[in-house]
């Protein structure tokens, strides 16, 4: 016996009654759950023995709420917070959600420029900046130039930058007309974090603290800051594996956790819609479109094809799996090489999503 089954035994004997001491998490078996248990074990053995996908950190999937597998490698512990890259992203997105229902912004069709002192100047401006939108951000089609391509990159500088991210942003030239061309653009996700601040006083990093980990239980160790005390909210979250898989189902629960609603039900519909179809151009294996700050991938290839499965995809193999079909949320953590990046969504619908009693 390895020490992973050992690891889903114990949660079986210790916890299906009760909760587990960390996240109050209920557990189950794979079997229990309607996971065939010799497929989950067999792919659990290949991550562990790196045969499958070198750099895997962490595999968690919960299943009807229930927590049905939880693994470690490399040395990783469940109570070791792990860089979320680009799953920060996301996480953002809920705060943009928490703000409307509280009136802190107005609506998805604001003006970013509005969010600002009329007596604010910034570079590069013409009608199309002025034209900008909450929405435009959420959808990766600001407009500008901004991307992440290569050494020296419009995002390599924002990064290197100690202060001033938002202005960097907004001095950016425009390219297209908003909302004419996604182009994948963290520094959109960045400037949220200035935007909260002018509207709220608060930084996102506090906004988040106070109005989502808060109400969720989750302790987050480290947000990277700039020395304006902005947070990086493209992609500077360090969260534990079981707290991401909290924030999975509570998009899973349409922002709904323990009977408190955290996040407007609206809001994770709206996310989780196909807001930008992607063509061949910008398409990987699975990945259909775009929503608000969440990945939209095909539908279980076996299942009704009536709801599609969304994700939080970070860098490196950061990954929220979130498949309302099922009722189900699978976490990775890793740190696999940029050429196999893509490869945990092809083991969700290779070898989880097949694993699934029918």
């Amino acid at each position: 016996m390895n020490k992973h089954h050992l690891l889903v035994v114990l949660l079986k004997v210790c916890l299906c009654n009760g909760l587990s001491h960390a996240n109050e998490w209920q557990s189950a078996s794979p079997a229990e759950a309607g996971l065939e248990p010799a497929l989950i074990q067999q792919l659990v053995d290949e991550l562990e023995d790196d045969s499958l996908l070198p750099g895997m950190h962490s595999f968690l999937i919960v299943k009807d709420q229930k927590l049905v597998v939880e693994a470690y490698f490399d040395g990783w512990q469940a109570d070791e917070p792990h860089t979320l890259q680009s799953v920060s992203k996301s996480v953002t997105a809920a705060l943009v959600g928490i703000a409307l229902a509280r009136g802190d912004i107005k609506s998805v069709d604001e003006n970013v420029l509005g969010f600002y002192p009329s007596t604010t100047r910034f570079e590069n401006m013409d009608q199309r900046k002025q034209a900008m939108t909450i929405e435009h951000l959420l959808t990766m089609q600001s407009g500008t130039d901004y991307h992440e391509r290569g050494r020296n990159s419009p995002h390599d500088q924002l990064n290197r930058l100690s202060r001033g991210w938002d202005r960097f942003y907004l001095n950016r030239p425009m390219e297209t007309d908003p909302g004419s061309k996604f182009l994948y653009d963290s520094g959109a996700v960045i400037l949220m974090s200035s935007l909260l601040k002018q509207r709220t006083g608060l930084h996102a990093d506090v906004y988040a603290k106070k109005h989502l980990f808060e109400p969720l239980r989750i302790k987050p160790t480290r947000w990277y800051r700039n020395s304006e005390g902005h947070p990086h909210t493209g992609g500077g979250l360090y969260l534990r594996p079981r707290d991401m898989a909290k924030f999975g189902v509570l998009y899973l629960q349409r922002g709904k956790w323990k009977g408190q609603q955290i996040i407007p039900a609206w809001w994770v519909d709206a996310s989780s819609k196909l807001q930008v179809e992607f063509g061949p151009e910008n398409q990987q294996p699975h990945e259909i479109g775009y929503g608000y700050w969440w990945w939209i991938l095909e539908p279980d290839p076996n299942g009704n094809q009536a709801q599609n499965i969304y994700a939080a995809l970070g860098f490196r193999g950061q990954h929220i799996f979130v498949v309302p079909e099922h009722d189900m949320v699978v976490v990775t953590t890793a740190g696999i090489s940029d050429s196999t990046m893509h490869d945990p969504i092809g083991l969700l619908y290779s070898r989880i999503l097949p694993a699934l009693v029918r």
